[in-house]
């Protein structure tokens, strides 16, 4: 347990200030001078002030709300000084060492009129949640790095294999039909649980990307990463799903925010290992071999993540009929996205080595000074979407960033470096601002099977758009010239989502699907029937 001890100067002001129970990072309640971590009187008085040379405790203050497995703050005086001494212990997987040393300053400098710091959720979360999002946002390094080695590695092994843009278009058209597998996993997670089904994935993507080291063409490769595409895409819905259903209303796109920012981090590994292709013909192929290192990662943090208490809680088989209109909704505006993102996406490499002449190291170079600054956008934005709506700030980021980054294939040198840096900016803002609404529009027996279309329809765009890149890079010559024709396909999208999508920001799940409120009359779900319990330390809360 950690213990954080701060001196304040002994005066009436302070001492009222630190007798009354904190409600910001933390809820506090007070408890009778011998109380304990777990017991005492919620509304128990204090002993009185000890007079100057004798130290006593004045107060004792438990744990009411907050993200601590254990938590206790005493105040005590003595010797012309007031200590204020806290002792507390995060719970298991939020990552300590990067979140101990912000949670010691808001600790020690309480935030002012009981603001929470902007770094912290906007809704203060419990323990359990606070465990679940840490242990996804490791699961979702694995994720990151699965869904962009592909992307980072096609025009290395297209050299190997003698292919032209018009192929790799091609491919990565292909590859999208692994949409398949992620619609089967995404209704089996709504009978079977959300943890096995992204247990399951994790293993499926690793297991076909380790495949594609050892493709002898292009086509095999392909098919190796179809199926890796359809697993990593259902444990992508899986990661937001179980978000979903565990964060509190107000801190729901935060939790997609920081799961996006961890993701970016296992893509990043990928452009960090890139320069190894320049080695040789062949070294592209390392790339595929590193997910045997995830393997043991994947089996221990996917067997601790709980199943979902919502998932858990009774709740009605429903179909799909009397949420078409949500679903078409959803799956238009995912489809007119990707038809822009996957191009600019998967042959930006293409771009850069053809177009601009640049080795592998600077195009590793270029994509990370250029994507790394998308983590403020994705930060700002999950606030944003989570204090302000998402509406208005998905429109507003999808329409500035798509604009920004196709004006990037139009220009070179330092115009080229900034459309592209900026462009990342607004584009990140959407991730968190967007990504909610799949899991928010649709009750819980719904969520994985639309997880799973909406991928499908997600997949579809981005084979329309990367066939049509592919053929009009060929026809005009100049991929300025095809993203400019394409971006207006994330423009019709952020009409639709400004004039037609409702609002989900700060409304409890049940509230949006009040099919759900009567999940205790319909049939029960068990959710976690013959499945091995997580340790209590990790599902409390």
């Amino acid at each position: 347990m950690a213990r954080l001890t701060v001196d304040h100067e002994h005066d009436a002001a302070t001492l009222d200030r630190l007798l009354a129970p904190r409600d910001d990072v933390v809820a506090e309640r007070r408890v009778d001078g011998g109380g304990t971590l777990d017991g005492g009187d919620p509304g128990g008085g204090g002993a009185d002030p000890a007079p100057d040379g004798d130290r006593g405790v004045v107060a004792r203050f438990a744990l009411a709300h907050g993200p601590f497995a254990r938590y206790e703050r005493t105040v005590e005086v003595g010797g012309g000084r007031i200590t204020e001494r806290f002792d507390y212990s995060l719970p298991p997987g939020t990552w300590p060492f990067l979140v101990n040393l912000p949670i010691r300053l808001a600790l020690r400098r309480p935030p002012r009129g009981g603001r929470l710091p902007w770094w912290y959720p906007p809704q203060r979360p419990d323990a359990r949640a606070a465990t679940v999002l840490g242990l996804l946002a490791t699961l979702s390094l694995v994720v990151g790095y699965h869904g962009t080695l592909l992307t980072q590695t096609m025009t290395f092994a297209a050299d190997e294999f003698g292919a032209d843009t018009a192929a790799q278009g091609d491919a990565f058209a292909a590859v999208r039909l692994g949409g398949i597998l992620a619609v089967a996993l995404g209704a089996a997670a709504d009978r079977r649980g959300r943890r096995r089904i992204l247990t399951l994935a994790l293993l499926v993507s690793a297991a076909a990307t380790v495949a594609g080291a050892f493709a002898p063409n292009l086509a095999a490769l392909a098919a190796t990463q179809t199926v890796n595409r359809g697993a990593w895409a259902a444990s992508s819905i899986m990661l937001g799903v179980i978000a979903a259903e565990e964060m509190p209303a107000g801190a729901r796109a935060y939790a997609v925010s920081l799961l996006s920012m961890t993701g970016a981090l296992g893509a990043g590994v990928a452009l960090w290992l890139l320069p190894l292709a320049d080695l040789g013909p062949r070294t592209w192929r390392l790339l595929y071999l590193l997910p045997l290192l995830f393997v043991p990662v994947i089996l221990r943090f996917g067997r601790l993540v709980p199943e979902s208490r919502r998932f858990v809680r009774p709740h009605r088989d429903l179909p799909l009929t009397g949420h078409r209109g949500r679903l078409a909704l959803l799956v238009g505006a995912t489809f007119l996205l990707n038809v822009f993102t996957a191009p600019e996406s998967q042959f930006r490499n293409e771009f850069l080595r053809d177009d601009r002449g640049m080795s592998a190291a600077m195009i590793s170079l270029f994509v990370v000074v250029t994507t790394t600054p998308g983590s403020i956008g994705i930060v700002v934005g999950g606030r944003l979407a989570d204090v302000r709506g998402r509406r208005v700030v998905a429109a507003t980021a999808v329409s500035v960033g798509a604009v920004l980054l196709a004006a990037s294939f139009a220009t070179a040198g330092g115009a080229m470096w900034a459309t592209a840096l900026v462009g990342g900016i607004f584009l990140g803002a959407l991730v968190p601002s967007y990504g909610t609404y799949s899991a928010e529009l649709f009750p819980t027996s719904l969520r994985g099977r639309v997880g799973g279309i909406t991928s499908m329809c997600a997949m579809a765009g981005s084979v329309t758009g990367l066939v049509a890149a592919g053929r009009l890079r060929d026809a005009v010559g100049s991929f300025g010239t095809t993203m400019g024709i394409l971006v207006a396909a994330p423009l019709a999208m952020a009409l639709v989502v400004l004039l037609l999508f409702p609002e989900t920001a700060r409304r409890e799940l049940e509230d949006l699907n009040p099919e759900d409120r009567t999940g205790a009359t319909g049939t029960a779900h068990p959710g976690d029937a013959g499945t091995p319990t997580p340790p209590p330390s990790v599902a409390a809360g």
